[in-house]
């Protein structure tokens, strides 16, 4: 579960005040709302990247408000996925393990893992600047789902993608959610992309957070 209590936040000379937000545990909400409205804002708070400024986040009961990224149990894929150029595919898949010093074998098994489910078991010794955005996004997801988080939080993460690839990548996005049993934010602008990915879709508009469906 996701919930956000009288939520302020504070980003620069920007100010999203007095948010709720609830999204149930294991299901797939989408945050819709127009250029500027917050929407990043708000997700990255959720993932402890933007100060609140009053207010309670919990994610699965648990006040988190003023605990670090790490700590909060958030698999997070930015819009721009921010792939390390220089690591491979396999280092993308590994990275949250190996950081948190989890045994070789426990690394390897779940590169594997990760690989089979993304369909992306080829391109493990690639970089990211050879990869199509298609392929990209699979490793964006792979290297937040490593930590196996109860959480994820996905930034536009169809809008760089051909028609094609979106719906590809969507039916992916599904799959892992079910799969897995998370529970996901998404910010997107297009309603379509909403409709058919999310049990729950918000509109953040005026500053404030209405449930649509």
């Amino acid at each position: 579960m996701i919930a956000l209590e009288h939520v302020t936040i504070q980003a620069g000379d920007f100010l999203l005040r007095n948010i709720d937000l609830t999204v149930p545990a294991g299901s797939y909400a989408v945050l819709m709302g127009r250029t500027g409205a917050g929407k990043t804002t708000l997700l990255e708070a959720v993932c402890g990247l933007k100060r609140v400024v009053r207010g309670t986040i919990r994610l699965n009961g648990g006040e988190v408000s003023r605990l670090r990224p790490g700590e909060r149990g958030i698999g997070y894929v930015p819009q721009d996925r921010a792939l390390f150029q220089t690591m491979t595919v396999r280092a993308h898949l590994a990275f949250a393990l190996v950081i948190r010093k989890a045994p070789r074998e426990e690394v390897a098994r779940r590169v594997t893992e990760l690989a089979g489910l993304l369909g992306i078991e080829h391109l493990l010794d690639r970089h990211p600047h050879g990869l199509s955005g298609g392929e990209a996004q699979r490793v964006a997801l792979g290297r937040a789902l490593s930590a196996r988080p109860n959480i994820l939080c996905l930034d536009e993460p169809l809008s760089a993608l051909d028609e094609n690839t979106k719906t590809e990548i969507g039916a992916l996005l599904r799959k892992v959610q079910q799969a897995a049993g998370l529970t996901v934010l998404q910010v997107t602008h297009n309603q379509a992309e909403a409709e058919n990915l999310a049990d729950h879709i918000f509109q953040l508009h005026n500053g404030r957070v209405e449930r649509q469906t």
